[in-house]
């Protein structure tokens, strides 16, 4: 039996840092918008590269065995050099690689990730074989697990996701949900099949305001809480973070501290809450969890390198506080 099994993707990432790239603002009907710019019909020197894994499920199975946890990956690869390279990263965390699927037709999922100016990250995405995971391609004997983990899936994986969503729900499984802007921009509808049997959803407030309108903090949980999650969580960078389990709402004001690079931040969050929940049932403790895992993920380079250990989270807890309360009333 797996405490968690989480499902989603899993690349290669690729740091590449150089000195020429500059931010540029531009502002029209949407708004003011940075880009980042390179001076074209130039060769561009990389000053720096970084080879790493990464995506939603294998930086997330890596935060939960960090923290002790029993865990199992579900991702689509290819079935050569890159493939090996991600299994053999699980393995060495004592993840369970048996439910990845790797195909000979298949190409594994590959990133590239731009300069981090302002300490935002510039990613350049190939999806690979991340959207072509079919449901009966999973070994269903083996999904003895207490937990679900989504992170974001598209095309033929979403539906797999639905479909692991209705097994969940006939075996008594829990599901925690962490969307992204893709699958927000779809709105409530296409994601109801998932969220009508998530327990824990967690997302920043760009996405709230995507899948259920704009609105406070208070408005947003409320509305999300009415798809069916038991327990929603609104991060919003340094502003904060409010959680909801549809009596109270709780909210937490993270660490002013040095970021350099984000990458990974939000899989650190959203698996370590999951984490603090299943080890204490208390979203005060998830929160304080959570957030001591993110910090530690943006104040160093990659989605990985920074993950802490039980231990070393609850020292980091219990030697630098957080501002917690309980609001208000949902």
């Amino acid at each position: 039996m797996y405490d968690v099994i989480t499902v989603g993707s899993a690349t290669v990432d690729v740091f590449a840092k150089t000195k020429v790239s500059e931010l540029i603002k531009i502002t029209d009907s949407r708004g003011e918008t940075e880009l980042l710019a390179y001076p074209t019909g130039s060769k561009i020197l990389i000053g720096e590269l970084e080879f790493t894994t990464g995506g939603g499920a294998t930086n997330t199975a890596v935060a939960l065995a960090r923290l002790g946890h029993k865990v199992a990956c579900i991702s689509k690869m290819g079935a050569r050099g890159n493939a090996e390279k991600i299994l053999r990263a699980l393995k060495r965390e004592k993840i369970d690689t048996s439910l990845a699927v790797c195909s000979k037709k298949g190409r594994t999922g590959y990133s590239i990730i731009l300069d981090s100016l302002k300490h935002d990250r510039t990613i350049l995405a190939f999806k690979g074989s991340n959207n072509e995971l079919k449901f009966s391609e999973i070994n269903k004997r083996k999904l003895k697990t207490k937990w679900f983990y989504f992170s974001t899936m598209m095309e033929e994986s979403f539906k797999t996701l639905e479909k692991l969503s209705e097994f969940a729900e006939k075996n008594k499984i829990k599901i925690a949900f962490n969307t992204s802007e893709y699958l927000a921009k779809k709105g409530p509808k296409f994601l109801k099949n998932i969220l009508s049997r998530t327990t824990l959803f967690v997302l920043n407030k760009e996405e709230a305001g995507l899948i259920v309108g704009k609105g406070n903090e208070r408005e947003l949980l409320k509305k999300l809480h009415n798809l069916g999650p038991k327990i929603v969580v609104i991060t919003d960078g340094k502003h904060g973070v409010h959680a909801s389990n549809g009596k109270g709402i709780y909210f937490l004001q993270p660490h002013k501290v040095k970021v350099v690079e984000t990458t990974g931040a939000g899989d650190a969050f959203a698996s370590s809450f999951l984490s603090g929940l299943i080890k204490k049932n208390d979203i005060k403790f998830a929160l304080k969890l959570a957030s001591a895992n993110a910090e530690s993920v943006i104040s160093h380079h990659g989605a990985k390198n920074k993950l802490l250990t039980y231990k070393e989270a609850l020292a980091d807890v219990r030697e630098n506080p957080t501002k917690l309360r309980k609001t208000y009333k949902l």
